[in-house]
């Protein structure tokens, strides 16, 4: 079994949670989502000897892509997320909202991950669990090694991601939660886009914006 651990860093004006999955048996690392304050991420990595080997987005809002670009270059290394997230979402102005709220900007991903699609990187095995409602094509990663689900905006401690921007759906969203991040076994740890980190179990019996399930 893998030496795998998660390093949370909240990064930029809306509080983002980049998260860092680290295999210390091999100083290997991927990075999800990293939204800001790339050159503070980079030198957590760096001091810490992790070699990145990808960055993987669960979906392509301007505060979660900020730091894409400069981490991407700096290491040289891919960028993975869903195919229409890639073409509605993250290379369209209006769609990642950079426009709106910061500085615009677009980005390509080089690699598109499908549901149920199993990565093979770094040691270990990251499964893609497809969540559209936030945006169309969100996507949440289980890491069944260590039994933790990073989750996006899909997903909060007590409540759940908007879903009044550009392809957003409000009954896509709680199916998704319901037969999808619900299904997993309830002591798995949920890391969110924001707020605290928290666990299925919880958040089924909790959570009143999805509705607690007893």
């Amino acid at each position: 079994m893998a030496n795998l651990q998660i390093f949370r860093e909240t990064v930029g004006s809306l509080g983002t949670n980049c998260y860092v999955l680290v295999n210390h048996d091999i100083r290997e690392c991927v990075i999800f989502d990293p939204g800001d304050d790339g050159a503070v991420l980079k030198q957590r990595i760096d001091e810490a000897e992790f070699t990145p080997k990808a960055i993987i987005l669960t979906h392509g809002h301007f505060d979660h892509i900020g730091a894409v670009k400069e981490l991407k270059e700096a290491y040289q290394i891919p960028v993975y997320c869903s195919k229409e997230e890639d073409e509605k979402i993250l290379g369209k102005l209006e769609g990642n909202l950079s426009a709106m709220f910061g500085k615009p900007m677009t980005l390509q991903a080089d690699e598109f991950v499908r549901d149920g699609e199993k990565l093979e990187i770094i040691g270990t095995t990251i499964t893609c669990i497809a969540t559209p409602g936030h945006t169309i094509g969100g996507m949440c990663y289980y890491v069944e090694e260590i039994s933790s689900v990073i989750a996006g905006d899909t997903l909060f401690a007590g409540s759940v991601g908007r879903t009044d921007f550009p392809t957003g759906s409000g009954t896509q969203l709680l199916n998704s939660i319901l037969e999808k991040l619900y299904t997993l076994p309830d002591e798995t740890t949920v890391y969110p886009g924001h707020m605290d980190i928290t666990t299925i179990g919880y958040e089924k019996k909790t959570n009143m914006a999805v509705g607690p399930m007893q």
